[in-house]
């Protein structure tokens, strides 16, 4: 089992979707508020542009509303404008542009042109202008010289600044075109990393069989060129196992009739103590090729993969178990209760390997007890993103040393040195019990009990 160390949270994601996403809706969203605020820019030059032409056209109305009255009714007339916001209106006899200071010759310019441009008596149009402005108080000053009396209309008005943000339209035209960027983001960003997803998923089918079902070889021309590679490889890896596969059974096969002969002959050996010896020899040889036989069938993976309540075989393995050893029945427990689990699994190999385990934890420590968990055992040592059920198999024996936890599981390893069958035996059954495991997605491992005593650990696909 690799280990998985915690990790860490951060605002960058995991997976490439996500990346990817983040990615697009980030530059997508810059994209968007440069476009906005290109638009709003032009938008505030447009209203300001707006604004004081609207401006120059209400000042130009005021002169002529006020030119065409008698001079002694000006004042009058003045006062009896309609209020007008921003708009300060006066007469003297000197221009008094209150403190708008700066000279503007496009603005008076402005004014003369719109002056000779709408239809004005020409005696009524004033015999000076003089316009000015201050920028920065957003302020600016027309006086007028009226033609007949010499005084001077004065018209100070302040321009008031355009907020596009005032405007109802902007805020849901600024989400409207978020949510739609992002909405599409997403879907195209799901389209697209798809093919991984599907060729992550039949990676890990392949890893639990090499007779998985191959990948559809269509769409995009990338995508068609990585599923033809990954069916050409899955093909290659199948056919070097079963050619394995079938070398192993080959030979396991052509070897029991050599054993069978030699044990035919032994019967004529005279001394019945070397007799003994050479069928047990034999016996145990006998053993050896029938465990290897199964190690090799094991790797054809043909039993079907079927839905599995997996509580119901524990609970059948440990009254089997106690059957088989009615004197050991005190030292075979199962821990209750069990929580109800039900998995996709080969249910005979599956049930061959738990045997194993148990066998094992009775034969080599004295008693074994099961439990079953969805929570990992050892967190640090397992991914704490998948969803696992794990089986826990327990016994009070002496252990391991740390080193071979990991070696035991090697073929033809084993860590009682005897040669007696009974106790030794052959060396592959932990190697065919992870084969079974780890060929239905999960693994086995072992950890030492404090303080003594092992944990077979079973982690099975939820």
């Amino acid at each position: 089992m690799s280990q998985h160390k915690p990790r860490k949270w951060h605002l960058w994601p995991y997976s490439l979707a996500a990346r990817t996403a983040l990615i697009l809706i980030i530059g997508m969203g810059l994209i968007e508020a440069c476009g906005l605020l290109i638009n709003t820019l032009d938008r505030l030059d447009f209203n300001r542009l707006t604004q004081e032409q609207e401006a120059v056209n209400r000042a130009t109305a005021i002169y002529r509303d006020i030119s065409e009255v008698d001079s002694k009714d000006r004042s009058d007339e003045i006062n009896d404008l309609d209020p007008i916001h921003g708009f300060t209106i006066f007469l003297s006899n000197e221009p008094n542009l209150k403190n708008v200071n700066l000279p503007s010759p496009k603005l008076e310019q402005t004014v003369s042109h719109l002056l000779t441009t709408i239809l004005f008596p020409p005696e009524l149009r004033p015999t000076k202008i003089i316009a000015t402005s201050d920028p920065d108080k957003h302020k600016n000053a027309i006086a007028f010289q009226l033609p007949d009396d010499k005084q001077w209309l004065n018209i100070i008005y302040e321009l008031t600044t355009p907020n596009p943000f005032k405007s109802a339209t902007f805020p849901i035209s600024f989400f409207i075109m978020a949510t739609a960027t992002s909405l599409l983001t997403l879907w195209s960003v799901r389209r697209l990393i798809a093919p991984v997803s599907t060729l992550a998923a039949a990676a890990g089918r392949l890893g639990q069989d090499v007779n998985a079902t191959p990948l559809v070889e269509s769409g995009p021309e990338e995508v068609a060129q990585a599923a033809r590679a990954f069916n050409d490889m899955a093909r290659r890896i199948n056919r070097f196992v079963n050619d394995r596969t079938q070398l192993l059974l080959a030979i396991g096969h052509d070897l029991r009739t050599p054993i069978t002969r030699l044990k035919l002959r032994s019967e004529f050996i005279n001394d019945k103590h070397l007799q003994k010896k050479f069928i047990s020899d034999l016996d145990e040889l006998e053993k050896m090729i029938d465990a290897t036989l199964a190690f090799g069938r094991d790797n054809t993976h043909h039993e079907p993969v079927i839905n599995l309540d997996l509580t119901s075989l524990i609970e059948t393995l440990i009254h089997e178990l106690q059957e088989t050893h009615p004197d050991k029945i005190d030292q075979i427990r199962l821990h209750h209760p069990l929580p109800n689990y039900t998995i996709k699994a080969r249910p005979i190999n599956l049930k061959r390997a738990l045997q194993n385990l148990m066998n094992n934890a009775l034969n080599y420590g004295g008693n074994v007890t099961v439990s079953l968990t969805s929570k990992p055992p050892f967190p640090s040592l397992y991914n704490q993103k998948d969803k696992h059920i794990f089986i826990l198999i327990e016994d009070d024996g002496p252990g391991l040393k740390q080193e071979n936890l990991e070696y035991v599981f090697e073929p033809f390893v084993r860590m009682e040195t005897s040669r007696n069958r009974s106790t030794g035996g052959t060396g592959l059954g932990l190697s065919i019990a992870r084969n079974i495991i780890r060929g239905q997605g999960g693994d086995i491992t072992l950890h030492n009990r404090i303080p003594h005593g092992l944990c077979a650990v079973v982690m099975l696909i939820e």
